[in-house]
């Protein structure tokens, strides 16, 4: 595969290693030329200096012919612009990291599907330790097409889960209601405000974010 980061960030320089090990091509984007200059000996693969959220910059590797874009950078703003940049440019896939939990939400709303929070992952991590627990990290397990896709329900979706009219193919596995965790079953009967988790291929996301985001996709239709 063809990776490309953005930003020189001690988790970029991390997984970056693990991809090249497998023999993936890397590209990192980075706006500081002396961290690249500090890191260019320890990573076999190629860099480029500038800001990734720059067009003229981020045309430079080749969105095209890219499949993931990795936007790792340190600010949560530069992050979700690059996303967003990248997703038009035509990268494969964009997997976006923010730090402020705040803008989980408008990262669902603006269709960015892959958005990871490290400090959720982590806290989850040390409170298993604390508890003796043995944690998996679910999305290290997905695979080939397999995708999360996340949505709060709406008075419309106050149905139980059968009803939700669900393709073969996505199954909603769990949900949260008040903060609170609980499984889903077909029977189960959701509440509006429930925060839904589903598991689904790849290729109902767009039809799911029309359905459970209009907004997003009728602006995106409209600036076509």
């Amino acid at each position: 595969m063809r990776i490309v980061f953005s930003g020189a960030s001690p988790l970029t320089i991390i997984t970056a290693k693990t991809f090249i090990k497998q023999g993936h091509e890397v590209i990192i984007i980075e706006v500081d030329k002396e961290k690249i200059d500090q890191i260019s000996d320890e990573l076999d693969c190629s860099f480029l200096h500038g800001d990734s959220a720059r067009p003229a910059i981020l045309s430079q590797v080749d969105p095209k012919n890219s499949d993931i874009l990795f936007c790792l950078t340190n600010s949560d703003q530069i992050n979700i612009i690059t996303s967003l940049l990248g997703r038009s440019m035509g990268f494969k896939r964009v997997i976006t990291s923010i730090e402020d939990t705040d803008l989980v939400q408008l990262c669902r709303e603006l269709g960015l599907e892959d958005t990871i929070v490290p400090v959720w992952t982590m806290s989850r991590h040390l409170d298993n330790m604390v508890r003796g627990l043995d944690n998996i990290n679910l999305s290290t397990l997905l695979k080939e097409e397999a995708r999360f896709f996340t949505f709060t329900a709406g008075e419309e979706d106050a149905v139980s889960v059968s009803e939700l009219g669900l393709p073969k193919d996505a199954k909603v596995i769990f949900y949260y209601r008040d903060n609170k965790f609980h499984f889903a079953d077909d029977d189960t009967k959701l509440h509006k405000g429930d925060e839904i988790v589903i598991l689904t291929h790849s290729k109902n996301l767009p039809d799911f974010n029309e359905r459970w985001y209009p907004k997003e996709v009728s602006d995106k239709s409209s600036r076509k």
